[in-house]
């Protein structure tokens, strides 16, 4: 069956801003010798195999070697505390690349899974500032970077990402990560933000 979710996005690695390996196709190496991101998305609108999501918030916890591409990739998923078990199972179905579309993209880059954790989990977007906070485990904001009196966000256009094409730049104002055994936390690290419309089959 067709599915589709729509809404929010955002992310902080601990990459120095602006990260090498969002621009570059995940193809350049990272500031670090790890690449460490949490990528949290809220779903306004979405259904998977006709089981309804929308308002469901869920995240992955990634660390990688310092290029992407080359894989390897250690994933763990944070799932929304509210979620029941049918919309978790489809969720995960969804995010382990089964039914195709973006999230696909991914799996061949997977190397270890570190599991499946739900948690209670708040979610805002006020525009500028994008909050998250996963129980314990995950507690990050990221705002929005305007270059001087412009009055909209500097953002990178074209670039091969999961969520968007079109990414808004930002860089942490708050972060702390312990999930999955993988820690970062770094204020002014490299950030970025945008709408996302996923679908598949």
């Amino acid at each position: 069956m067709v599915w589709s979710m729509d809404g929010t996005y955002f992310e902080n690695c601990n990459c120095d801003a602006i990260c090498p390996c969002t621009w570059s196709g995940l193809s350049l190496p990272s500031t670090h010798d790890r690449c460490k991101v949490v990528l949290n998305y809220h779903i306004d609108h979405g259904a998977i195999d006709g089981v309804e999501v929308s308002g469901l918030t869920f995240a992955l916890v990634v660390d990688t070697p310092p290029v992407m591409v080359d894989g390897n990739w250690r994933v763990g998923v944070l799932l929304d505390g509210q979620a029941t078990s049918e919309q978790v199972a489809q969720l995960g179905a969804v995010l382990s690349g089964q039914k195709g579309g973006p999230p696909a993209m991914l799996h061949p880059l997977i190397g270890e899974m570190l599991g499946v954790e739900q948690m209670p989990v708040t979610y805002e977007n006020d525009g500028r500032r994008h909050r998250v906070r996963w129980g314990d485990a995950v507690s990050m904001e990221i705002e929005d970077f305007y270059a001087g009196p412009q009055r909209s966000p500097v953002r990178l256009e074209n670039v091969f990402h999961p969520s968007n094409s079109t990414l808004t730049v930002g860089t942490s104002v708050g972060t702390q990560v312990d999930a999955f055994g993988i820690n970062f936390g770094e204020t002014g690290s490299s950030g970025a933000s945008a709408p996302f419309s996923w679908s598949g089959e």
